[in-house]
């Protein structure tokens, strides 16, 4: 079910409703449990035992680990988990590119036969829920979370469906002290808390969910009709077209991923649940590291805190493993993008942009100091050059032809200053045009004035409900008349 689709609308308001007029505290959990379920179901059938069976297995792994007297029981148990939740999502999502890759090999060394391959469907949000459920039983190993004493509860932390497909991914420490009743600021008890619609929550998570839609259907979707006039066959485009091309999709990426995060922790945000932001204001990054600091932070943060940071723990002033760290942790995190080398290939050059600035961190540790860096023309500088790194980051990203994303990385790189095409593809894209400019006018505002969302919905009544009307008469104006699946929708 997609968000953008009317029955996601109605989808939501039945929730919303329900949930408002029967206020008994469990048959709400356990009916936002069956419409999370349902949610799922609606748009991957069958293979929603997938997410039933991660549900149930991680809820014993992680008592068991809790339970076990010893390291090495806990260990056993930590193992069991990461094999079989990782086992069903290297089977479901790579599988078929495994085996694709050992039928060329096969074809180059004359081996004279193929394997089949399987045409897996891929269970829709697999790559966020097995991460979410992989941090909940390594923080119990680590000794940071206490199981969740009932299954209901865990499979409410699990399949809530604001952020069931596509994310933000919710860690269990920041999430069930929410779940759980409170009675002191810093203590929780075992009991889940009653559902109440209050009217700032609503307020605040109608308004972040109208934004989200604006950035996908208004900006996002018309957009992309410019990337792909531009990279759905680059070869012979002029450098500027591709740098046009390589910005357009950014902000494409950004608008789709970060409307769809705003949608969610909106959704969110009426139920009473914060959940942390996933975007902030990643254009105006001063350095590779600051941008994924910035950009689909649970993401970033969890490859960090389960992946980077165990590979470097042992010796971390060693800047040679502190390279091969980052390239290893980036690469991974390219690749839970897809099965598909050019997300390999965008994670590669991340990590090398990543390992490059931290070595000359550490070599020149003066230079973030220097007092040029502190003007505004420092600052400038180190936001357009990290831009133009990030942006070009996206030509991987969208190419998957190989003869396409070198043709396209040369002309990004190697400028031929040549300006009669790109004044054609301008011309003849007038409205995507526009919508950059005012995504960057809009960008610039609100990274001056911060949070936008929270002063909308701090606004008295009928202003609101004017700034909303606002927002949705241009979706309702632009609209192209189909629901174009969220870009994260496939992994």
């Amino acid at each position: 079910m997609l968000f953008n689709t009317i029955d996601f609308v109605i989808f939501f308001f039945l929730v919303v409703g329900i949930i408002t007029i029967l206020k008994y505290r469990r048959f709400q959990h356990i009916f936002i449990i069956f419409a999370s379920v349902f949610f799922l179901y609606y748009t991957n059938s069958y293979l929603i035992v997938i997410l039933i069976f991660t549900i149930l297995f991680h809820y014993y792994i992680g008592r068991q680990i809790y339970k076990a007297d010893s390291k090495d029981g806990k260990k056993i148990f930590l193992i069991a988990g990461l094999a079989g939740s990782l086992g069903l999502l290297g089977f479901f999502k790579y599988a078929d590119f495994a085996i694709a890759q050992f039928n060329i090999f096969g074809n180059i060394m004359d081996l004279g036969s193929e394997i089949p391959l399987l045409n897996l469907a891929l269970p829709i949000g697999i790559s966020f829920y097995t991460f979410q459920s992989i941090s909940y039983i390594i923080d119990i190993y680590r000794g940071n979370l206490t199981p969740s004493k009932t299954l209901r509860e865990y499979a409410f932390f699990v399949a809530f469906f604001p952020t069931l497909v596509a994310g933000p991914i919710l860690r269990a420490r920041q999430f069930l002290p929410q779940l759980r009743e409170k009675i002191e600021q810093s203590n929780t008890t075992g009991r889940l808390r009653q559902f109440v619609i209050q009217h700032s929550n609503l307020k605040f998570g109608l308004t972040l969910m109208a934004l989200g839609f604006l950035k996908k259907m208004f900006f996002a979707d018309n957009i992309g009709l410019l990337v792909d006039k531009i990279f759905s066959n680059p070869i012979g485009m002029e450098s500027f077209s591709i740098m046009l091309g390589a910005i357009a999709f950014g902000v494409q990426v950004y608008c789709d991923f970060s409307g769809y995060s705003d949608i969610a922790i909106g959704a969110a945000a009426i139920f009473g649940f914060k959940i942390p932001l996933n975007f902030n204001k990643p254009f105006f990054a001063t350095s590779p590291s600051d941008f994924w600091s910035r950009w689909h932070i649970s993401l970033s943060t969890w490859v960090r805190d389960y992946l980077y940071y165990p590979l470097v723990f042992k010796n971390r002033n060693s800047s040679g493993l502190v390279v091969i760290s980052l390239l290893i942790s980036m690469c991974i995190m390219g690749i839970w993008h897809g099965a598909s080398w050019n997300f390999l290939i965008w994670g590669g050059i991340h990590g090398l942009f990543l390992a490059g600035y931290t070595v000359l961190r550490k070599k020149f540790p003066t230079a973030s100091s220097n007092i040029f860096f502190r003007t505004k023309l420092g600052k400038i500088s180190s936001i357009l050059i990290t831009q133009y790194l990030m942006f070009f980051t996206f030509i991987a990203f969208w190419m998957k032809d190989f003869d396409h994303m070198i043709y396209a990385m040369k002309k990004y790189i190697f400028l031929d200053f040549a300006v009669e095409k790109t004044t054609d593809i301008i011309f003849a894209n007038e409205f995507p045009i526009l919508l950059l400019i005012l995504f960057g006018i809009l960008h610039v505002y609100s990274f001056k004035k911060g949070n936008i969302p929270e002063r909308i919905a701090g606004l008295k009544m009928h202003y609101w409900v004017l700034v909303l009307f606002g927002i949705f008469l241009p979706i309702a104006m632009f609209y192209l008349g189909d629901s174009r699946t969220f870009i994260y929708f496939q992994f």
